[in-house]
Parts: C-alpha cells; structure tokens; sequence
C-alpha cells in the first residue's frame, strides 16, 4: 500500500507517519517545512521518520501543482492524508493570504490529482474552527458551521470542495474535524507547550482572556488510533466528516495548574480575551465511536503527565 501524507513533518502528520509506516505500508511525505514555527522542530521529526527505509520525503509546497503532479505521476498513492495546512487562527487575520495559498489553493491542487490518478480514498483535516462561537453544546457533526475567520472558512471550504467531488468522482472522502491536538512533538505555538517553554526559557506567559477558557483536549495517540481505525475500514459513504475529540472540555485554569505542579511555574500575564478566540470548544464525539468503535480515550491527567515526561527530557524539547 502506497500513502502520501502532506505536511508529513507537522504534529499530527509526523506521529501518523511514524505509526503507520511498516514493510507492508511505504509511506511519502511531503512538507514545505515553513517557518510558521522553527523549521528545526519540523527536521527534528523528520530524522525520525527517515531512519525507516519505507519512508520518503519530499520537501514540496502542495501549492506548486506541477512539482506536486511530478509526484503522483512517480508514484501510484492509494491513499491521500491532507494533513498540510498554514495554521493558526490568529495568524489568519493578519496573513490571510498565506491561508488562500495554502488551504485552498493546494487543497484544489491535491484533490485533483486525485482525481486524475485515480485514489481511492481521501482524508482532509478540518477544524472545529468551522463551528464559529457556540452556546450551544456539544458540537455536533450536522449542525450549521459559522466561520469567523479566514483560517475556519478555508475548512469550511475544503469540506464544501470535497462534497462536491464526491458527487461525481469514485473516490472516499473522510473529513477530519480536529479539536484542540496535543501530546508529545506537539506544536510550539499551543498553550501547553507554550507554557513549559516559557518556564524553560524563562520568558513571559500571556493568558488570554484571564484563563477563562474551555478546550476540549484530545491527546495525539488517541487521534493516531481512529485514523489508523478509519484508514483500513470499508468506507460506504462517499463523503463523511467526523469530530475528532474527547469529548471532554478541560477549564484552561486547570490545565495550568497541572503544569505548574508539574513543570513549574513562568511569569504570568493576563490580558483580555482576543479577537480570534472562542470561548470554548466541546465536541461530541458520538458519530466516530459509533464508526470506529473506539472508546478508551485517554483522560487529561494521563495525557498531560506523558507529555510532560516527555518534556523533561532536555534531548526531546532542545528545539522548542
């Protein structure tokens, strides 16, 4: 089986690469490995992948169409993990161009390809982003999505895009909606790693909105395990979106708290609550577990105390 991963390199790319990838799966990664945050985080995960003989990389923007073509026509990928995206909320307001290049126009780029050379399923990350500010909880897969920002609407976008293509072309799409990823090699830009950076470099931590903020927390190995559920199941709609999460909002104040005890504690600065950000996020997660039968999602203390673990170790965090 032949899989190509886009932005192989990032959070959940890397970990589903490094699970995924055997004698039996060869694996192709692309990334354009971009600055958004330190390119060295992003090598630092490579060299893990690569040390697999079944893993391949290609340093590639998916919005070059050409230089992406070159690839598929090298190779005949049964399976697309979309998983390449500029990310961030906040960045989106102000470079929102970067998103149309990205999200959209690399999103149109893939999904044609596809197309043209004839996969046979195809997984996209999305956000809860799409949700807008909600009162109203859980979210559910079938309620009406509100995108605030440039960021939420490419998702909303590459959902309404892949609609529409599986009206009249054979291919399975499986639409990712993701909520709040966090564990081990996670990205720095997040509040938790944030957090444990600040007191390693001894820098200033901004709370937004004083801390009163609900996320709902879903821990990587968790996410690993559906994908790896969904990717080798008999898809009989042609165009399915899932919540991916736990299911289970996590007060901000907490989740620091942990850490403190934990970790340590940084200089603490509370500021008011940001444009771009939502209250919070609560996701049910019904839909998925019905599909993939996996129930054993991983508690906030649990996950919490594996990526600190992990963080302790000077020889994993030296790049964040």
């Amino acid at each position: 089986m032949k899989i190509l991963v886009t932005g192989c390199a990032g959070f959940i790319g890397f970990h589903l690469c490094n699970n995924l990838v055997n004698k039996h799966i060869r694996i192709f990664g692309v990334d354009n490995l971009n600055d958004y945050y330190s390119p060295s985080i992003k090598k630092s995960r490579l060299s893990i992948l690569k040390k697999n003989k079944n893993f391949r990389f290609y340093k590639k923007d998916i919005s070059n169409y050409k230089a992406i073509e070159k690839i598929f026509a090298k190779n005949k990928f049964d399976i697309i993990f979309n998983l390449a995206a500029q990310a961030g909320v906040r960045y989106s307001i102000e470079n929102p161009r970067e998103y149309i290049k990205s999200n959209i126009l690399g999103f149109c780029n893939l999904i044609e390809l596809a197309r043209l050379y004839d996969v046979k399923k195809f997984f996209y990350a999305s956000s809860s982003s799409v949700y807008g500010e909600k009162r109203t909880f859980p979210l559910k897969e079938n309620q009406a999505i509100h995108p605030t920002n440039t960021y939420s609407l490419s998702k909303k976008n590459n959902e309404e895009i892949a609609e529409i293509y599986s009206n009249y072309y054979k291919i399975k799409f499986v639409g990712l909606r993701f909520f709040t990823i966090y564990g081990e090699w996670g990205r720095p830009d997040m509040l938790i790693l944030k957090f444990i950076s600040s007191i390693r470099k001894k820098k200033t931590f901004f709370l937004n909105n004083f801390g009163n903020h609900f996320r709902d927390f879903t821990y990587i190995n968790d996410v690993i395990k559906n994908l790896k559920i969904l990717l080798f199941m008999n898809l009989k709609k042609k165009h399915e979106i899932y919540n991916v999460c736990s299911g289970k909002p996590v007060d901000i104040k907490y989740i620091l708290r942990t850490l403190t005890k934990q970790f340590g504690n940084p200089i603490i600065k509370k500021r008011k609550k940001l444009n771009a950000d939502v209250l919070k996020t609560h996701g049910c997660n019904k839909k998925l577990k019905k599909k993939t039968k996996y129930y054993n999602y991983t508690n906030i203390d649990d996950g919490l105390k594996n990526l600190v673990d992990w963080a302790k170790n000077k020889k994993n965090i030296q790049n964040y």
